[in-house]
């Protein structure tokens, strides 16, 4: 009977013991559940910027080429518009008259990295190494400090934009997508872009798009004609005292 009982006693610590790895189980799953609620709050590049004064901005990625990049620069001059160019480092070293001749024409110049590769994949001591030489890169052509960054392919993390952040770059994304790169017509092209853009908004298109060149003018004079006015995107954004919304849409903080 003695035997019973002990064995009885061991049988049922067994289940308080199991049930107790049950409970922690799960509390540690909700609590891991919580984390990731809140780890949802990542930080973010911009996409865009509140304002209210129908400011927006055009940017281009410069990674592939040059063959029409000297249209888009006539466009642009022809129109009066100050733009922001990305440089990946591969590019800025090729052609560094071509960096020349869109500094000198008034645009704004940003990184696009060093390699133009998923960056979200890499450790923070190599983010660093490209935002860095990329920079340098661009400052020892044009002599003037980067402050903007772009990630290739739009891709990033947490890591990418807190390392960005603390390199004193602006990640800077956008929320109205050309996708001038599919060759897609002149007309195709700024459709997309007039029907897209609200005051604040950052247009993406690429140097060396087949058509884009084309389409310049016609979103330029487009949306010139609905209020908009064309700012580099360093002047569109904040600098400083600003929050960002789940959209990435950068937002001036009260006074």
């Amino acid at each position: 009977m003695r035997i019973v009982t002990i064995r009885l006693k061991y049988v049922i610590t067994a289940v308080l013991f199991t049930l107790l790895i049950l409970v922690s189980a799960l509390t540690a799953r909700a609590a891991g559940a919580e984390e990731v609620y809140w780890a949802g709050n990542r930080s973010l590049p911009i996409y865009s910027v509140e304002r209210s004064d129908r400011k927006i901005a055009i940017s281009f990625d410069c990674a592939w080429g040059t063959e029409h990049t000297d249209a888009i620069l006539d466009g642009l001059a022809a129109a009066g518009v100050r733009a922001t160019f990305f440089m990946v480092q591969f590019w800025t070293e090729k052609y560094p008259d071509y960096v020349k001749k869109i500094d000198a024409a008034g645009h704004e110049i940003g990184t696009h990295s060093a390699t133009h590769s998923y960056m979200s994949k890499q450790s923070e001591a190599e983010i660093r190494a490209e935002l860095k030489s990329s920079s340098e890169a661009i400052t020892a052509t044009t002599g003037k400090k980067v402050t903007l960054f772009r990630p290739p392919y739009g891709d990033y993390d947490d890591l990418l934009v807190d390392t960005s952040n603390a390199m004193g770059l602006y990640p800077i994304q956008w929320d109205v997508d050309s996708l001038d790169w599919k060759d897609l017509s002149a007309t195709d092209i700024a459709a997309r872009i007039v029907e897209r853009v609200q005051s604040g908004s950052i247009i993406l298109c690429h140097n060396n798009g087949l058509h884009t060149a084309e389409a310049v003018p016609i979103v330029i004079d487009t949306l010139r004609a609905k209020g908009y006015e064309f700012v580099p995107i360093g002047e569109l954004i904040h600098k400083e005292n600003y929050t960002i919304d789940a959209s990435g849409k950068q937002i001036a903080n009260a006074a």
